[in-house]
């Protein structure tokens, strides 16, 4: 049986990257492929018999003694325990191929060298702009920034641009200096996944070599989910309840236009964002953190989701959870949004940023007819299943695996991701 390393930070469903990083496994695992975790201990984490190996909790801007933050910022930097602790895994597992997904800042990309020594091919997938910046946004108080182009790390520091601290810059500029200097992803990193084409020229931009890149798009598996084509009342955004999002301009909008918006979800902006909505006097309810059925079925019931994101947004499983929910999205034309999106067709797009732009689009779409949006919906799940499924993400990922000389299993398995459930 073919063996693959599946490596990330957190070893739960804490964002988008953590999702993909169990989906794929969980989907190669129905593939053949037998699976095991590199991550890190946290008190979500999901079991798994891999833990022995996992590297102790660090969290950035936690509450640390003096001593225990020295000792967290150099594991930041340059982590020996996580080398050591992945040396240990490979000594009892031979993987055929590492497959990477977020590992800066808790696992650090000391261990990539561990896995060229090791001769494992490592593929990695940027689920953000780190390799490029180092606050993996390109986004400061001011709006997007790309200060840090070439190399100016020191950026970081001058703007505070890591929990709005000093130190915390400081320790994340050391980390992409130091990497950018040994090299670690570019002589470490066989192939880079990136799930939006966007992203690709970004970096290629940055000074990246476009054929170190391969496209390939998130997938959702749209049997998961029972499309409502009905046309709700009301249009929902459901994600983190931070700045790159855009709430604040979504909930500015909702309140010219009129028109109703639930927002799901939670974060470090929610107070300030029921603030806002009541001074407002925005026609918009706080739902809370939700998942699962009771999330399907707030979104299924809907008229169309909004995604009013002010960052790049690389590609967002929310958008196509959307979409195969049935329901057309409205999303902010900025980073990889607009791949997703069919203008006139599954969805509609605005500029980033515009509350009147966004004002108007949400007044147009609450006037559409019903039976209008019932067929935007219908195009939305049809153009899920058809360029966003298991199916073709498999095969695209099978090829970039080949492409390194991986030997593919010889027959499919029915095997259930060890360490998942």
């Amino acid at each position: 049986m073919s063996r693959l390393l599946s490596i990330n930070s957190y070893h739960y469903r804490r964002g988008g990257a953590d999702a993909v990083y169990f989906d794929h496994a969980a989907l190669m695992e129905t593939e053949g492929w037998e699976n095991a975790f590199f991550s890190m201990h946290y008190p979500d984490n999901k079991p798994s018999s891999w833990s022995r190996y996992f590297v102790d909790e660090i969290q950035i801007g936690h509450n640390y003694s003096m001593a225990q933050k020295f000792v967290k910022a150099t594991k930041v930097i340059y982590s020996f325990e996580a080398k050591r602790k992945l040396r240990q895994l490979l000594q009892d597992y031979n993987p055929d191929i590492a497959h990477i997904h977020n590992i800066y800042h808790h696992l650090s990309p000391s261990i990539l060298s561990v896995l060229r020594h090791s001769a494992v091919p490592v593929v990695m997938t940027a689920h953000d702009l780190k390799i490029a910046c180092p606050n993996n946004k390109m986004l400061t108080t001011d709006g997007v920034c790309e200060r840090c182009k070439v190399g100016r790390y020191y950026q970081t520091v001058l703007n505070r641009c890591v929990h709005r601290s000093v130190v915390a810059s400081a320790i994340i500029a050391a980390e992409s200096y130091l990497h950018r200097w040994l090299r670690s992803y570019q002589d470490n990193v066989n192939s880079i996944i990136v799930p939006s084409r966007f992203f690709i020229e970004k970096f290629v931009e940055w000074g990246w070599p476009k054929q170190l890149f391969t496209y390939v798009p998130n997938f959702v598996d749209a049997s998961g989910y029972e499309p409502n084509f009905r046309a709700g009342r009301y249009l929902v955004y459901f994600g983190r309840l931070s700045v790159e999002k855009g709430v604040d301009t979504l909930i500015r909008a909702a309140a010219a236009s009129g028109v109703p918006v639930r927002i799901v979800g939670t974060g470090p902006l929610e107070e300030d964002l029921k603030d806002l909505a009541k001074n407002l006097g925005a026609p918009v309810e706080f739902m809370g953190y939700r998942t699962g059925i009771e999330l399907q079925k707030l979104v299924s019931e809907s008229r169309s989701t909004v995604l009013p994101s002010e960052w790049y947004e690389n590609a967002p499983i929310s958008v196509l959870e959307s979409l195969a929910l049935g329901k057309p999205a409205i999303g902010a034309e900025i980073g990889g949004i607009p791949e997703m999106i069919r203008q006139d067709e599954t969805g509609w797009l605005f500029k980033s940023g515009d509350v009147n732009a966004l004002a108007g689009m949400l007044d147009t779409v609450s006037c559409m007819p019903d039976a209008e949006i019932e067929k935007f919906g219908k195009r939305a799940r049809a153009l899920v299943e058809r360029e966003f499924s298991p199916t073709r993400y498999t095969n695209a990922i099978t090829d970039v695996y080949r492409s390194l000389g991986v030997q593919m299993p010889d027959r499919k398995s029915t095997v259930t991701a060890s360490g998942i459930l």
